[in-house]
């Protein structure tokens, strides 16, 4: 199996093939036609007389679009080929693969296509090692159809495979035999319907906003349509602008339709994460609203509609927490995972409220935020009801479920994510700073829209005593003086965990560090034991469990950084807050394509290249939207009333950009910047 899966994908749906085009189940790769945490075909295999494909080429026309160039045989084959095939793949709210047969050879020719095909229905949270089901297969002679089915009480999934040319139907896949002509050709487009079975057998898909929608309107037309809206980007160099457009390109591409809500919402990314996640969400929303704001009012929607209203060990639910994952496969709908609906996210629930309040700032939709009211309060009301679990103010978690609840609830949550300089684990439950600066901001937010939006003065004035007093404590508890860096968390009673890593740049974003602390930060994050060149580490080099390979303990994430870049824009630390931008723009050109989940935090003085890890999704939409975060924070980009302030500060060689048509309340709006080198002048705040 190659290291690049081929993918295509269009946020409902997604298949992952080898570079020929077929499709065998392999652990290491989530292989296959899948929609809603269901792999609905798990064996798709080309041959022509028994011999399989080898790729001559393979063009990737768009995200949810591909075409394979391919000749039967051995590579030595190749320069003798009489034969050719293409394979022309699309997906929409299902699978598409138009096959091509060529002759290229004075001679008729008389071949045997072989399709084989087959399903194991696996849920994505066992691809690895799925387990043995019984699949029902009926071949359709009649209707060229080949039907397979699978059922656990209630539970129903069903491919329908179709072609539109004569074929042999086995319980095994299609054959074609046929006859080409002196430099002739044959076509068959084969159709992969997948149906979620509802109550009186109805496709619970069919009456997604998405389904109807590709009836009306081509992919292509919606894909255009979405670039059209964005602000336009003009630029000097070509790699940012090519940046730009693959950024927004991917978050079309990941934009999902719950069959809970009608609506499109940012989900995780490829492979593994193709789901709502509240996480992935909120701050994919938060990133991009200057660029695509469309994406925040169903996301708000959605994630108030499942918010906690109960105390549920199992799915570590609470009374006003917002959801941390949405799935729909078999292991959910069982109980066998708690992912049906899941809530073990301590940072999801201030995110929501401070989200709530941004969207508010650019877009001017204060029905929204009355809509929205009583999720609101609730979430504000979570943090000091259930996020405070020591009683001594701070935001906190430890899972409910024993058996399969997170361990880590902030934005590292892998089980070795959260510890000491030294490697010690701390105990549960935990409040990492993030957190503290993430409620903060929540109750700062909170407090405006009480008293401009829901006419609550004395909510607002609370909120706002009680933003204020967690900054003092919080900058009194979490200091580190002899070091000057902010703890990482607080143990449950109180000691601080010493690890200095990239959480720290997320204060900065949420404002809840002391002013005259901010040149310390920063200095820590673009110096050599954090940064890497391509990036700020999520853990420093020194601490005894940093691993360069380590997602949470060593590598570069590009959505931590745009947080940490807006951050020090915020605290005016320009000089810094370029540095970085610069590194992973860097490395966004030098991977080229999507922008990758993570990459290693080698030195990039060592590697001379961004190395990508196997586990690291991509496209990934918190990915894809710290890019636009990262150009919005270096243009200075920020909602006055009415008016958009332009501050720009961009990295040395920038030259001019200029980003045309901004969406917000005022209308559309254009910003411009220089980098300093150039223009010293650009440099000064512009309301636009």
């Amino acid at each position: 199996m190659p290291q690049q899966p081929v993918c295509v994908i269009a946020g409902n749906a997604f298949a992952v093939s080898d570079m020929q085009g077929d499709m065998e189940v392999d652990p290491r790769h989530p292989i296959g036609i899948f929609s809603f945490d269901t792999r609905f075909l798990s064996h798709w295999v080309l041959s022509v007389d028994g011999e399989r494909l080898n790729a001559l080429s393979r063009d990737d026309m768009t995200y949810f679009e591909t075409r394979f160039f391919l000749v039967p045989g051995k590579a030595s084959h190749y320069v003798d080929a009489d034969v050719s095939l293409i394979r022309h793949r699309s997906i929409d709210d299902s699978f598409n693969e138009r096959i091509t047969l060529l002759n290229h050879s004075a001679e008729p020719v008389e071949l045997s296509v072989r399709l084989d095909i087959g399903s194991d229905f696996a849920d994505t949270a066992e691809i690895r090692q799925p387990r043995q089901r019984t699949v029902v297969v009926t071949a359709d002679q009649e209707r060229r159809q080949l039907r397979l089915r699978y059922q656990r009480e209630r539970f129903t999934r069903e491919a329908t495979v179709t072609s539109t040319a004569p074929v042999d139907v086995d319980q095994g896949g299609m054959t074609f035999r046929i006859r080409l002509e002196p430099e002739g050709s044959w076509v068959t487009d084969l159709h992969v319907g997948m149906t979620i079975h509802g109550e009186g057998g109805r496709d619970l898909r069919a009456s997604l906003e998405s389904h109807r929608d590709m009836v009306r309107r081509s992919m292509r037309e919606d894909l255009q349509d979405w670039l059209d809206r964005a602000p336009q980007l003009i630029t000097e160099r070509r790699e940012l602008a090519a940046s730009y457009v693959r950024s927004l390109t991917d978050l079309a591409s990941l934009r999902y339709v719950p069959l809970v809500n009608p609506g499109r919402v940012p989900i995780g990314g490829l492979p593994w994460a193709m789901a709502l996640y509240g996480r992935d969400s909120l701050l994919t929303c938060l990133q991009s609203i200057a660029f695509t704001p469309e994406l925040t009012p169903a996301t708000l929607r959605m994630l108030a509609n499942l918010q906690g209203g109960r105390l549920d060990d199992e799915h570590d639910e609470e009374p006003g927490k917002i959801l941390s994952e949405l799935r729909y496969g078999e292991s959910a709908a069982f109980g066998d995972r708690p992912t049906s609906l899941y809530y073990g996210a301590a940072d999801t629930t201030p995110l929501f409220v401070v989200l709530l309040d941004e969207y508010e700032r650019w877009s001017g939709d204060a029905d929204l935020v009355r809509e929205l009211r009583h999720p609101a309060r609730m979430a504000l009301d979570w943090i000091d009801e259930f996020g405070d679990m020591t009683g001594d103010g701070y935001l906190r978690y430890q899972t409910r479920n024993d058996r399969h609840g997170t361990v880590n609830q902030g934005w590292k949550n892998s089980p070795d994510a959260i510890r000491y300089a030294d490697g010690r684990t701390p105990g549960l439950p935990r409040a990492t700073c993030e957190l503290q600066g993430y409620a903060y901001d929540a109750k700062r937010r909170g407090a405006r829209l009480a008293r401009e939006f829901w006419d609550d003065p004395a909510y607002a004035d609370r909120l706002e005593r009680e933003a204020a007093e967690l900054k003092r404590r919080f900058n009194r508890d979490f200091w580190l003086p002899t070091r000057e860096y902010y703890a990482l968390a607080l143990e449950p009673d109180g000691t601080p965990v010493d690890a200095l890593s990239s959480n720290m740049g997320h204060l900065l974003w949420s404002g809840i560090v002391d002013d005259e602390r901010a040149p310390a930060l920063a200095a820590h994050l673009v110096g050599p034991e954090l940064f890497s060149g391509w990036g700020v580490r999520t853990l420093a080099v020194g601490q005894h469990c940093y691993n360069p390979v380590g997602s949470h303990l060593g590598a570069v994430w590009p959505s931590d950084n745009a947080l940490i870049v807006a951050g020090l824009r915020h605290y005016r630390r320009d000089a810094e807050a370029a540095q970085i931008a610069a590194g992973i723009f860097d490395m966004a050109h030098t991977l080229g394509g999507s922008v990758p989940e993570l990459v290693a935090g080698y030195e990039r003085e060592f590697t001379k290249y961004p190395v990508q890890l196997p586990a690291a999704g991509r496209p990934q939409s918190w990915s894809a939207g710290g890019l636009l975060m990262l150009l919005g924070a270096l243009l200075g980009l920020r909602p006055i009333g009415d008016n958009l302030l332009v501050n720009p500060s961009l990295p040395p060689g920038f030259g001019r950009i200029e980003l045309l048509d901004i969406p917000g309340r005022w209308g559309h709006s254009d910003a411009y910047g220089r980098d300093r080198a150039a223009s010293p002048r650009e440099s000064r705040p512009r309301l636009r």
